[in-house]
């Protein structure tokens, strides 16, 4: 699934100056903006992609909309309107393309496709059919439940590690919450824990305020680092990043520790595989 890094390239990419004079490619680099651009018509192959309104009301509302500005949130795509806001979550297989109308055939997993007066187009391709659209007049109605973003500056090492204190879960699964911290998944979540020296099954609230403030710069520094590799290109989803090239624990399972040397271990938390390093990552044990 994409998680911030990749989610906050692919809105950067978006809010690049609309040319519709590129090869198509499913490369983020050859993805222009929409800023600018009206909607002429929308087609939904698949109905239950749009969560909300009804997908009858959902084309009929946007058609005439023009995009004034795209954001993120969390893992979600946030598409200012001159009128509503279209909201977006890939998911696990979810991807946009940007791409010329004519003579470019639709792919087979096309799910939702805006169709814009200047002769392009915006394309929700999803396989595995779970990520979501939504219009809406106000985002918070969706978005309101979420946490802090990691990277903001009212998140303050103070914040974060009182925060930390009411939660009585293991720390990945706190992390890895969006209620409590918006954005974060299991890439950037194993790479953090790793950084900060933090084994994933440590209670969240054993965490004094030195290591909660460590476990804060670690994940900022994880994320900033994949925002500026553009990600990671994950399965046959997103390519176009090359954060993969250098993870220190994820998915690298019986491979050398990049700090130690020890053999990285896999265990299961909250249903998700963790990498962890037992040396640099040594559960605590309460005396």
């Amino acid at each position: 699934m994409p998680e911030l890094p990749e989610v906050e390239t692919i809105a950067r990419s978006l809010r690049n100056a609309p040319n519709l004079a590129f090869s198509p490619s499913p490369g983020l680099n050859k993805r222009p903006g929409v800023i600018g651009r009206t909607v002429a018509d929308v087609q939904v192959n698949w109905q239950r992609s749009v969560a909300e309104p009804d997908a009858p009301t959902f084309c009929e509302r946007l058609s005439g909309q023009t995009i004034a500005a795209v954001k993120r949130r969390a893992k979600f795509l946030v598409f200012q309107l001159d009128g509503d806001w279209l909201l977006i979550h890939l998911r696990m297989s979810g991807d946009i393309r940007v791409e010329p109308r004519s003579g470019v055939p639709l792919q087979a997993h096309d799910r939702v496709i805006f169709n814009f007066k200047d002769g392009a187009r915006m394309v929700f391709n999803d396989t595995r059919k779970f990520g979501r659209v939504w219009l809406v007049e106000d985002p918070d109605s969706i978005l309101g439940c979420l946490g802090p973003e990691p990277l903001s500056t009212a998140l303050t090492p103070e914040v974060f590690s009182r925060s930390l204190l009411q939660q009585k879960r293991a720390v990945k699964t706190v992390l890895m919450d969006q209620k409590f911290l918006a954005g974060m998944g299991n890439i950037y979540t194993d790479e953090a824990l790793h950084l900060a020296r933090i084994h994933p099954l440590e209670r969240a609230s054993s965490l004094e305020p030195g290591r909660a403030e460590g476990l804060l710069s670690a994940i900022r520094e994880v994320l900033e680092e994949g925002i500026r590799r553009n990600g990671a290109s994950i399965d046959w989803v997103y390519r176009g990043g090359d954060f993969q090239n250098y993870f220190r624990v994820y998915q690298r399972t019986g491979e050398n520790c990049p700090d130690c040397g020890t053999k990285i271990e896999r265990i299961v938390v909250s249903q998700r595989g963790t990498h962890f390093c037992p040396t640099c990552q040594p559960p605590m044990i309460k005396g």
